[in-house]
Protein backbone atom coordinates (compact mmCIF):
# COMPACT_ATOMS: atom_id res chain seq x y z
CA UNK A 1 0.00 0.00 0.00
CA UNK A 2 2.87 2.17 0.42
CA UNK A 3 3.62 1.89 -3.06
CA UNK A 4 0.31 2.75 -3.75
CA UNK A 5 0.60 5.95 -2.66
CA UNK A 6 4.20 6.99 -3.33
CA UNK A 7 4.59 5.89 -6.67
CA UNK A 8 0.87 5.02 -7.64
CA UNK A 9 -0.82 7.92 -6.66
CA UNK A 10 1.47 10.45 -8.55
CA UNK A 11 1.82 8.76 -11.59
CA UNK A 12 -2.01 8.42 -11.97
CA UNK A 13 -2.15 12.12 -10.90
CA UNK A 14 0.58 12.98 -13.65
CA UNK A 15 -1.01 11.16 -16.30
CA UNK A 16 -4.64 12.72 -15.28
CA UNK A 17 -2.70 16.23 -15.83
CA UNK A 18 -1.27 14.94 -19.03
CA UNK A 19 -4.77 14.52 -20.19
CA UNK A 20 -5.37 17.93 -19.56
CA UNK A 21 -2.45 19.23 -21.30
CA UNK A 22 -3.17 17.29 -24.58
CA UNK A 23 -7.00 18.62 -24.52
CA UNK A 24 -5.53 22.75 -24.56
CA UNK A 25 -3.99 24.79 -27.49
CA UNK A 26 -1.94 28.02 -26.58
CA UNK A 27 -5.36 29.73 -27.94
CA UNK A 28 -6.65 28.62 -24.65
CA UNK A 29 -4.12 30.52 -23.24
CA UNK A 30 -4.44 33.10 -25.73
CA UNK A 31 -8.47 33.25 -24.85
CA UNK A 32 -7.67 34.46 -21.60
CA UNK A 33 -6.98 38.55 -22.94
CA UNK A 34 -9.12 38.18 -24.92
CA UNK A 35 -12.20 37.74 -22.41
CA UNK A 36 -10.26 39.21 -18.89
CA UNK A 37 -13.77 40.63 -17.25
CA UNK A 38 -15.29 36.86 -17.01
CA UNK A 39 -11.81 35.16 -16.27
CA UNK A 40 -11.05 37.66 -13.60
CA UNK A 41 -13.99 36.61 -12.08
CA UNK A 42 -13.84 32.84 -12.08
CA UNK A 43 -10.19 32.97 -10.91
CA UNK A 44 -11.43 35.34 -8.06
CA UNK A 45 -13.60 32.69 -7.32
CA UNK A 46 -11.22 30.08 -7.07
CA UNK A 47 -8.49 31.46 -5.24
CA UNK A 48 -9.91 33.77 -3.25
CA UNK A 49 -13.56 33.49 -2.33
CA UNK A 50 -13.07 29.17 -2.59
CA UNK A 51 -10.50 29.00 0.54
CA UNK A 52 -12.54 32.18 2.27
CA UNK A 53 -15.94 29.74 2.20
CA UNK A 54 -13.92 26.17 2.87
CA UNK A 55 -12.77 28.03 6.11
CA UNK A 56 -15.98 29.19 7.06
CA UNK A 57 -17.70 25.84 6.62
CA UNK A 58 -14.88 24.18 8.90
CA UNK A 59 -15.81 27.21 11.72
CA UNK A 60 -19.48 25.98 11.32
CA UNK A 61 -18.76 22.65 11.96
CA UNK A 62 -16.40 20.79 14.30
CA UNK A 63 -13.50 18.81 12.50
CA UNK A 64 -10.39 17.46 14.04
CA UNK A 65 -7.48 19.26 13.14
CA UNK A 66 -6.32 17.07 10.37
CA UNK A 67 -9.71 17.06 9.05
CA UNK A 68 -9.74 20.61 8.84
CA UNK A 69 -6.26 20.70 7.09
CA UNK A 70 -7.66 18.61 4.79
CA UNK A 71 -10.74 20.69 3.85
CA UNK A 72 -8.34 23.60 3.24
CA UNK A 73 -5.96 21.24 0.50
CA UNK A 74 -9.25 20.70 -1.09
CA UNK A 75 -10.15 24.35 -1.16
CA UNK A 76 -6.52 24.88 -2.82
CA UNK A 77 -6.85 22.68 -5.79
CA UNK A 78 -8.11 24.18 -9.15
CA UNK A 79 -10.41 22.62 -10.92
CA UNK A 80 -9.70 19.18 -13.11
CA UNK A 81 -10.09 17.63 -16.58
CA UNK A 82 -14.04 16.88 -15.11
CA UNK A 83 -15.01 20.73 -14.51
CA UNK A 84 -14.61 21.05 -18.54
CA UNK A 85 -16.85 17.84 -19.21
CA UNK A 86 -19.86 19.40 -16.74
CA UNK A 87 -19.43 22.29 -18.18
CA UNK A 88 -20.31 20.83 -21.12
CA UNK A 89 -23.15 18.66 -19.72
CA UNK A 90 -24.87 21.94 -18.09
CA UNK A 91 -24.47 23.95 -21.57
CA UNK A 92 -21.65 26.55 -20.40
CA UNK A 93 -18.74 28.02 -22.01
CA UNK A 94 -16.47 25.21 -22.21
CA UNK A 95 -13.45 27.17 -23.84
CA UNK A 96 -13.48 29.60 -20.49
CA UNK A 97 -13.50 26.51 -18.67
CA UNK A 98 -10.53 25.08 -20.22
CA UNK A 99 -9.06 28.30 -20.07
CA UNK A 100 -9.82 28.51 -16.24
CA UNK A 101 -8.45 25.63 -15.71
CA UNK A 102 -5.23 25.20 -17.38
CA UNK A 103 -4.53 28.77 -15.98
CA UNK A 104 -5.58 28.47 -12.34
CA UNK A 105 -3.90 24.84 -12.41
CA UNK A 106 -0.31 26.71 -13.34
CA UNK A 107 -1.16 28.94 -10.99
CA UNK A 108 -1.56 26.55 -7.86
CA UNK A 109 1.88 26.07 -8.07
CA UNK A 110 2.05 29.04 -5.99
CA UNK A 111 -1.43 29.18 -4.22
CA UNK A 112 -1.82 25.61 -2.94
CA UNK A 113 2.07 25.95 -0.44
CA UNK A 114 0.56 29.37 0.91
CA UNK A 115 -2.53 28.07 1.66
CA UNK A 116 -1.36 24.29 3.14
CA UNK A 117 1.12 26.61 5.07
CA UNK A 118 -2.03 28.62 6.51
CA UNK A 119 -3.55 25.62 7.16
CA UNK A 120 -1.24 24.01 9.13
CA UNK A 121 -0.17 26.66 10.91
CA UNK A 122 -4.06 28.19 11.83
CA UNK A 123 -5.60 24.70 12.45
CA UNK A 124 -2.62 22.40 13.87
CA UNK A 125 -0.08 25.23 15.50
CA UNK A 126 3.16 23.63 17.21
CA UNK A 127 1.35 20.13 16.20
CA UNK A 128 1.95 21.00 12.50
CA UNK A 129 3.71 18.28 10.79
CA UNK A 130 7.29 19.76 9.26
CA UNK A 131 6.44 21.01 5.51
CA UNK A 132 8.75 22.78 3.75
CA UNK A 133 7.74 25.21 1.24
CA UNK A 134 10.30 25.31 -1.08
CA UNK A 135 9.68 21.57 -1.51
CA UNK A 136 6.14 21.81 -1.62
CA UNK A 137 6.46 24.18 -4.50
CA UNK A 138 8.45 21.95 -6.34
CA UNK A 139 6.71 19.10 -6.11
CA UNK A 140 2.92 21.04 -7.33
CA UNK A 141 5.27 21.54 -9.88
CA UNK A 142 6.22 18.11 -11.04
CA UNK A 143 3.06 17.00 -10.53
CA UNK A 144 0.55 19.40 -12.56
CA UNK A 145 2.84 22.31 -14.86
CA UNK A 146 5.06 19.33 -16.08
CA UNK A 147 2.62 16.84 -17.00
CA UNK A 148 0.49 19.78 -18.60
CA UNK A 149 3.29 21.32 -20.33
CA UNK A 150 4.30 17.79 -21.99
CA UNK A 151 0.40 17.31 -22.95
CA UNK A 152 0.52 20.92 -24.52
CA UNK A 153 3.63 20.12 -26.37
CA UNK A 154 2.56 16.91 -27.38
CA UNK A 155 -0.45 18.27 -29.18
CA UNK A 156 1.79 21.37 -30.63
CA UNK A 157 3.98 18.79 -32.25
CA UNK A 158 1.40 15.78 -33.31
CA UNK A 159 -2.06 17.68 -33.39
CA UNK A 160 -3.86 14.57 -35.50
CA UNK A 161 -2.74 11.93 -33.36
CA UNK A 162 -3.25 13.74 -30.48
CA UNK A 163 -6.62 14.55 -30.86
CA UNK A 164 -7.74 10.89 -32.27
CA UNK A 165 -6.13 9.55 -28.65
CA UNK A 166 -7.52 12.39 -26.61
CA UNK A 167 -10.78 10.39 -25.81
CA UNK A 168 -8.81 7.08 -25.17
CA UNK A 169 -6.17 9.29 -22.40
CA UNK A 170 -8.92 10.63 -20.57
CA UNK A 171 -10.52 7.45 -20.05
CA UNK A 172 -7.63 5.38 -18.96
CA UNK A 173 -7.27 8.64 -16.60
CA UNK A 174 -10.37 8.37 -14.79
CA UNK A 175 -9.69 4.13 -14.82
CA UNK A 176 -6.20 4.42 -13.87
CA UNK A 177 -7.30 7.04 -10.31
CA UNK A 178 -10.55 4.99 -9.93
CA UNK A 179 -8.54 1.83 -9.11
CA UNK A 180 -5.72 3.61 -7.30
CA UNK A 181 -8.44 4.80 -4.96
CA UNK A 182 -10.28 1.83 -4.49
CA UNK A 183 -7.37 0.11 -3.57
CA UNK A 184 -6.36 2.91 -0.86
CA UNK A 185 -9.73 2.90 -0.01
CA UNK A 186 -9.64 -0.35 0.88
CA UNK A 187 -7.28 -0.21 2.94
CA UNK A 188 -8.48 2.38 5.13
CA UNK A 189 -12.10 1.65 4.79
CA UNK A 190 -13.05 2.11 8.72
CA UNK A 191 -11.76 5.17 9.22
CA UNK A 192 -13.64 6.53 5.47
CA UNK A 193 -17.06 5.44 7.15
CA UNK A 194 -16.34 6.29 10.24
CA UNK A 195 -15.75 10.48 9.23
CA UNK A 196 -18.23 10.01 6.26
CA UNK A 197 -21.20 11.79 8.53
CA UNK A 198 -18.58 14.19 10.10
CA UNK A 199 -17.20 15.33 6.46
CA UNK A 200 -20.35 14.99 4.36
CA UNK A 201 -22.60 18.27 5.81
CA UNK A 202 -19.06 20.49 5.26
CA UNK A 203 -18.32 19.10 2.02
CA UNK A 204 -22.71 19.33 0.99
CA UNK A 205 -23.02 23.03 2.01
CA UNK A 206 -19.43 24.01 0.97
CA UNK A 207 -20.00 22.42 -2.33
CA UNK A 208 -24.20 24.28 -2.13
CA UNK A 209 -22.22 27.41 -1.62
CA UNK A 210 -19.78 27.40 -3.79
CA UNK A 211 -22.27 26.75 -6.90
CA UNK A 212 -24.48 29.29 -6.08
CA UNK A 213 -21.98 32.18 -5.35
CA UNK A 214 -20.32 31.37 -8.15
CA UNK A 215 -23.60 31.56 -10.51
CA UNK A 216 -24.59 34.94 -8.55
CA UNK A 217 -21.61 37.01 -8.40
CA UNK A 218 -20.37 36.85 -12.33
CA UNK A 219 -24.12 37.69 -12.77
CA UNK A 220 -23.84 40.64 -10.24
CA UNK A 221 -20.52 41.55 -12.50
CA UNK A 222 -22.32 41.78 -15.62
CA UNK A 223 -21.34 38.69 -17.34
CA UNK A 224 -23.52 36.36 -19.53
CA UNK A 225 -25.68 33.68 -17.62
CA UNK A 226 -23.48 31.13 -20.01
CA UNK A 227 -20.21 32.93 -18.37
CA UNK A 228 -22.14 32.33 -14.95
CA UNK A 229 -22.54 28.84 -15.18
CA UNK A 230 -19.21 27.78 -16.36
CA UNK A 231 -17.20 30.01 -13.40
CA UNK A 232 -20.29 28.40 -11.08
CA UNK A 233 -18.86 24.96 -12.21
CA UNK A 234 -15.07 25.64 -12.09
CA UNK A 235 -15.79 27.33 -8.72
CA UNK A 236 -17.28 24.07 -7.27
CA UNK A 237 -15.47 21.55 -8.55
CA UNK A 238 -12.14 20.90 -7.46
CA UNK A 239 -9.69 18.23 -8.39
CA UNK A 240 -10.01 15.89 -5.69
CA UNK A 241 -7.47 13.64 -7.15
CA UNK A 242 -4.71 16.21 -6.77
CA UNK A 243 -5.91 17.36 -2.96
CA UNK A 244 -5.21 13.22 -2.36
CA UNK A 245 -1.91 13.56 -3.42
CA UNK A 246 -1.10 16.84 -2.04
CA UNK A 247 -1.97 15.31 2.01
CA UNK A 248 -1.26 12.12 1.19
CA UNK A 249 2.73 13.16 -0.75
CA UNK A 250 3.50 16.14 1.44
CA UNK A 251 2.27 15.40 5.01
CA UNK A 252 2.33 12.02 5.69
CA UNK A 253 0.85 8.74 4.63
CA UNK A 254 -0.58 5.65 6.38
CA UNK A 255 -1.87 2.62 5.17
CA UNK A 256 -4.45 3.72 2.72
CA UNK A 257 -5.39 7.33 3.35
CA UNK A 258 -4.31 9.82 5.75
CA UNK A 259 -6.85 11.86 7.89
CA UNK A 260 -5.95 14.90 5.50
CA UNK A 261 -6.64 13.15 2.54
CA UNK A 262 -10.39 11.80 3.66
CA UNK A 263 -12.00 15.20 2.37
CA UNK A 264 -10.99 14.71 -1.07
CA UNK A 265 -12.05 11.51 -0.59
CA UNK A 266 -15.15 11.87 0.08
CA UNK A 267 -15.36 14.78 -2.15
CA UNK A 268 -15.06 12.37 -4.94
CA UNK A 269 -18.64 11.19 -3.46
CA UNK A 270 -20.79 14.22 -2.54
CA UNK A 271 -19.33 15.85 -5.55
CA UNK A 272 -21.77 14.13 -7.91
CA UNK A 273 -24.70 14.12 -5.27
CA UNK A 274 -24.53 18.01 -5.32
CA UNK A 275 -23.88 19.00 -9.39
CA UNK A 276 -25.90 16.37 -11.34
CA UNK A 277 -28.66 18.79 -10.25
CA UNK A 278 -26.97 21.83 -10.86
CA UNK A 279 -26.11 20.33 -14.43
CA UNK A 280 -30.12 19.70 -14.89
CA UNK A 281 -31.00 23.13 -13.70
CA UNK A 282 -28.44 24.61 -15.50
CA UNK A 283 -29.44 22.39 -18.77
CA UNK A 284 -33.03 24.10 -18.36
CA UNK A 285 -31.92 27.52 -18.16
CA UNK A 286 -31.15 28.07 -22.05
Amino acid sequence: MDILISVGLPLGLAFIMFSLGVGLTVGDFVRVSQRPGAFFVGGLNQMILLPLIAFFCIRLFVLTDELAVGVMILSACPGGVTSNIITRLAKGDVALSVSLTAVISLASVVTVPLILAFALSTFMGADAPPVNIAATALTMFALTVVPVLLGLSARHIAPTQIVKAEPYLARAATILFVLIISSALAASWSLFVANIPRLGPVLVLLLTLLTAIGFALPRFAGRTKTEAKTISIETGVQNGTLGIAIASLLIGEEAGFSAYALPSAVYGIVMYLIIVPVILVYRRMD
